[in-house]
């Protein structure tokens, strides 16, 4: 039996991280997050930010979208931590590279601006399925339920142990220990490297702080979301169908908010909520979301399948376990000229994004 030598094993991608890190002492990197960050990306970018700033590299969190839902509002609130919204007066050019986690660059808009920019990728840190992302100096994707669980075997793994009392050690755990559930469907849908991480996480986090994030009311907003779509709703067999209309850009994680509802409706297994947002240059997107209990269903193929891709080749939806999202550009139809131009568009899009759902739902179970 051949021996392994030194040279031949594969280098744990903590050892790659922290290689990565040292090469990069002393320089200011941007640390990018999905255009409407959720709680894996949040705690997965401050994650990056506590590791960076241990090896002398100063961070700023930037996202170019909204923070609207209350929960990711919460997280922010209660545990101190910034996010600087893109504007464009933002210096890119005095940083020396991008970081992009719990998402691979394509998908974030915030992207050609810094290539534009002049700024160098270097890492990629996600859990979803591969995509046609640019070369960087380091990346490690991977199969888990959560980014954060990945950064908290990082630091499982001796990149940064925690310490119990210390305040930002308890701050961080917190954050990932949010991140790590609602990504894994409050560890329904968790695989065995999330249990083993938020087990670490216990040790450290701050109970009363994450019950304080949680604890939140739903807006009134997401009330009139929720009204609207059960008025609305169209149901086949165990799938409902929910179109709620148009909603401005702020208010677009009412999405995600009434699709979460609806599925707790008896003999439901899999909802798609939908609308049309407004973005801030004028132009508007079919934004959605998909949540089913169905164990044969997959969120991320489905989307993919049934949605299809852009000119570039990136997927309009995608997801993992349990949940998925899908964004398409209206194009020429954005905008809004009289009420009866905006019903039309509002029947087309019903129309299409219904005929496509169920379609694919059909050929599935076919």
């Amino acid at each position: 039996m051949e021996q392994e030598t030194p040279e031949s094993i594969e280098p744990k991608p903590v050892d790659e991280l922290r290689k990565f890190l040292e090469s990069h002492r002393d320089e200011r990197h941007v640390i990018v997050l999905q255009d409407f960050p959720d709680p894996d990306a949040i705690s997965s970018a401050l994650a990056h930010a506590l590791l960076s700033t241990k090896h002398g590299i100063r961070t700023e969190l930037v996202y170019l979208g909204e923070v609207s839902h209350p929960e990711n509002l919460a997280l922010l609130r209660v545990l101190e931590i910034e996010l600087t919204k893109w504007t464009p007066d933002f210096k890119a050019e005095e940083f020396d590279g991008a970081i992009f986690v719990d998402n691979q660059a394509v998908n974030t808009a915030l992207w050609p601006k810094l290539e534009q920019a002049g700024v160098k990728p270097l890492a990629i840190v996600d859990h979803h399925s591969t995509q046609a992302a640019p070369q960087v100096e380091f990346t490690d994707i991977r199969s888990v339920g959560a980014t954060a669980t990945i950064y908290t075997q990082y630091i499982m793994e001796g990149l940064m142990p925690f310490e119990s009392g210390h305040r930002p050690h308890a701050r961080l755990a917190t954050a990932l220990m949010h991140g790590i559930r609602t990504d894994t469907g409050a560890l329904v849908n968790a695989r065995e490297e999330d249990f083993s991480a938020a087990a670490y996480l216990s040790r450290y986090f701050n109970s009363s702080l994450l019950n304080e994030i949680l604890s939140v009311k739903r807006t009134p907003r997401v009330m009139e979301g929720i009204e609207k779509a059960l008025s609305t709703r169209k149901q086949v067999n165990h799938l409902t169908l929910a179109g709620i209309g148009f909603l401005r850009r702020k208010d677009r994680d009412i999405v995600p908010q009434v699709a979460d509802f609806l599925l707790t409706e008896e003999d439901v297994h899999t909802v798609v909520v939908y609308g049309v947002v407004m973005n801030d240059d004028s132009s508007e997107s079919i934004v959605g979301s998909l949540r089913s209990s169905k164990l044969t269903l997959s969120p991320d193929q489905f989307l993919k399948e049934a949605l299809g891709c852009d000119e570039g080749g990136n997927h309009y939806g995608g997801g993992r376990r349990n949940a998925g999202g899908f964004e398409i550009p209206l194009g020429f139809m954005s905008g809004s000229y009289d009420d009866d131009y905006d019903q039309l568009k509002w029947k087309l899009v019903e129309k299409k994004i219904q005929k496509v759902i169920l379609g694919k739902m059909d050929s599935k179970d076919a």
